[in-house]
């Protein structure tokens, strides 16, 4: 595991310590991607972390006057899921985004970290790489900017120099006679790698196609261009005939592999399937329908979250101070760990429970600064000067929350292993929207995972936990 954290309060400490540290440092903001890439010793000699999510100003969206989008390198999946910039402008993103994960992964996990992991299945690079994106890496030694279709060398590998940090991301928003849609393939409905992803960016003139941008992911070492299916759509109406035979070109763009998730085949034919159903939503006009009116977003944090005045360093000799549960802590071990191991060791809350303890089961869900996470992919320094909610902290004066009131009644606990993480869930749900819908319930548990399959009675718990909420309002 790593050595220290810098919890930094400004890029340009954050550079000047990467400068510092170089191939020994890495830059930590979601970190759901790389706290499990050094536990499973894929990324090695690192000794540093620099967190930069408490740097103000860097989880912005914004429109600017030459209608470009501009996205921070603190800009979330969820943040861009539910900007209304991006659902207007830059649609296929939002989709992706909302395809990415969970909710406890989607609050942490950013746009540029999407990026920079590198891998060909990561869902938001395909449609910013329709959409002409560039992105600007900056140094002690100055700024560059990088178009993305030059930003990748290989799987996993970009262009970016170990003391470089991506702090912009920006792109063309769509305009008026512009359209988009983005497709995944997966093996379930949430927390799945793409078997195939695809985005189609039309530009149109009525019912004709101007111009085309497609591209695929999970089929080549990078994100690729179908090349031949957008120069053959050009001039044409979206027909049947023309959907299938532009399906088909894109086909043979693929050049898949064979792995765990897929077979190089099942994969060559699913890119036909994805890109003829991205072009036949952008015909009937459709493309919107998956897309929810209201994302559940499991979070209640109102603006941007807390700043430091300083930079604080965290080693084995330094302190980190944090309030859990209303009640403030002062830890003085645990600083190489992550924060459900914190929790649990140092701080003795052994109700948040580890599962799988790579973000996938949502058993250590708790609220961090009025946001869902997974907290196995949090470092343990994240914890400094925050707001910490564990399910020990649901109930108020010994009267239980209504979720877990109603979890009770219901029959909603099994063996009760995975209830904590479905319960912190449930409860930041039911403050985000106190009169939920089945729909927004189901939405908001797809990052737990009952051992028991009991679905039907937590679903039924909830829904009763909102009733009780009115009642005890």
């Amino acid at each position: 595991m790593w050595r220290e954290t810098y919890s930094v309060n400004s890029t340009a400490e954050a550079l000047k310590i990467l400068a510092e540290k170089r191939e020994k440092g890495r830059i930590v903001a979601g970190g759901t991607d790389l706290i499990l890439e050094i536990e499973r010793g894929v990324r090695k000699g690192i000794e540093t972390l620099i967190d930069v999510t408490r740097i103000p100003g860097l989880d912005r969206i914004s429109l600017d006057e030459d209608k470009v989008i501009h996205l921070g390198p603190l800009v979330t999946h969820n943040h861009c899921a539910a900007s209304k910039i991006i659902q207007e402008y830059a649609f296929p993103l939002a989709q992706a985004a909302w395809e990415v994960g969970a909710p406890q992964i989607r609050n942490r996990g950013t746009i540029a970290g999407n990026l920079i992991t590198a891998s060909p299945a990561n869902d938001t690079i395909s449609p910013l790489m329709a959409l002409g994106a560039k992105v600007t890496l900056a140094s002690v030694r100055g700024e560059r900017v990088v178009p993305l279709s030059e930003f990748y060398t290989g799987v996993r590998r970009t262009v970016m120099e170990p003391d470089e940090m991506l702090v912009d991301i920006s792109f063309p928003a769509l305009r008026e006679d512009q359209r988009g849609s983005f497709i995944k393939l997966g093996l379930r409905r949430a927390q799945a790698i793409a078997v195939v992803n695809a985005t189609a960016i039309l530009t149109l003139d009525g019912s004709t196609v101007r111009s085309a941008s497609i591209t695929l992911g999970s089929v080549a070492p990078t994100i690729i261009h179908a090349a031949e299916a957008e120069a053959f759509l050009s001039g044409k109406e979206l027909s049947d005939e023309v959907i299938a035979q532009a399906a088909e070109l894109a086909r043979k763009a693929a050049n898949p592999i064979d792995d765990v998730r897929s077979s190089a085949a099942y994969r060559d034919e699913m890119v036909r399937v994805c890109v003829s159903r991205a072009l036949q939503s952008l015909r009937n006009g459709d493309e919107r329908s998956r897309f929810p009116a209201e994302p559940v977003l499991l979070s209640i944090q109102e603006g941007e979250g807390p700043h430091l005045d300083e930079t604080v360093y965290h080693n084995a000799e330094t302190p980190i101070e944090t309030t859990i549960n209303g009640k403030r802590y002062v830890f003085t071990t645990g600083q190489n760990k992550t924060l459900l191991r914190l929790l649990r060791e140092e701080a003795g809350l052994t109700g948040t429970k580890e599962g799988c303890a790579e973000g996938e089961c949502g058993a250590c869900t708790v609220h961090l600064d009025g946001m869902a996470v997974m907290s196995c992919l949090v470092p343990a320094a994240r914890a400094h000067g925050a707001q910490i909610v564990t399910v020990e902290g649901l109930a108020e004066e010994e009267r239980l929350h209504p979720v877990q009131k109603a979890f009770i009644d219901a029959g909603a606990v099994q063996c009760g292993y995975c209830t904590p993480g479905f319960l912190m869930s449930a409860a930041i749900l039911l403050e985000e929207k106190p009169h939920p819908n089945r729909e927004q319930i189901q939405q908001a548990i797809t990052g737990n995972l009952c051992r028991c399959t009991g679905y039907y009675k937590i679903v039924e718990a909830i829904e009763r936990a909102a009733e009780l909420q009115d009642i005890h309002a």
